[in-house]
């Protein structure tokens, strides 16, 4: 069978990643969370004693930190196990500064490309239908109100145990839509043939399989029972 590559944009806390993971596992693909390598390279630069929201600075340490998805959802950074720090405050705050340097992202999107070219994908994040993977078979800009990101990031923070109010992560969310949207280089936009997912009023199994009917009419392909 050929490759197929799915395409999922969106905002911060649009619940991309965890319909995305959904997905993956139901159609036997590799998921592959773009959102998780630069939140570890943040953790990078921050653990370094570096300031993030300084482009030079953290363009210094593109050589020497490494980063690896493994299958079982674990992120490590530099052979460290990074998966729940970097869902912290210290990260999400400063994620969408590192995530707009052009050096990075160019670095980041080798790696993403590199990743998709020998196995069927399920990649989410803010360019990949129109920039890491323009050719992808399905693409999909998944959406959601701002308040309802921000109460699903409040729900997920409040579930890891990290502290954060409800008033903080609305302001977050709105920050790091201004930074993604604005940004010179591969910014958050919606690609022209991507199908808008308005996921608002959806939970998360209605949101799998509204993405789900997009892929089988997209591509033909059978959707496994789940």
């Amino acid at each position: 069978m050929k490759n197929i590559s799915i395409a999922i944009d969106g905002p911060a806390a649009a619940g991309k990643s965890t319909v995305a993971k959904k997905v993956a596992d139901i159609l036997g693909f590799t998921y592959i969370d773009t959102g998780a390598m630069y939140r570890a390279f943040t953790y990078a630069v921050i653990k370094a004693g570096l300031d993030p929201q300084n482009e030079e600075e953290s363009n210094s340490l593109i050589p020497s930190v490494t980063i690896e998805l493994r299958e079982d959802g674990k992120v490590f950074c530099c052979d460290e196990d990074v998966t729940r720090v970097i869902r912290e405050p210290s990260v999400s705050s400063n994620v969408s500064y590192i995530a707009s340097y052009k050096q990075i992202r160019l670095a980041m999107v080798d790696m993403q490309r590199k990743m998709a070219e020998s196995r069927s994908v399920v990649m989410d994040g803010r360019d990949i239908g129109t920039y890491v993977l323009p050719k992808a078979e399905v693409k999909i800009f998944q959406i959601a109100s701002v308040e309802t990101r921000a109460e699903r990031r409040y729900k997920e923070n409040q579930e890891k145990g990290i502290p954060t109010s409800l008033e903080d992560v609305i302001e977050d969310v709105k920050k790091r839509d201004r930074i993604d949207s604005g940004r010179a280089f591969a910014p958050l936009c919606k690609a022209d043939d991507a199908v808008e997912l308005d996921t608002s009023h959806l939970n998360i199994e209605e949101s799998v399989e509204a993405v789900l009917k997009i892929v089988a009419e997209k591509t033909g392909l059978e959707i496994p029972c789940h």
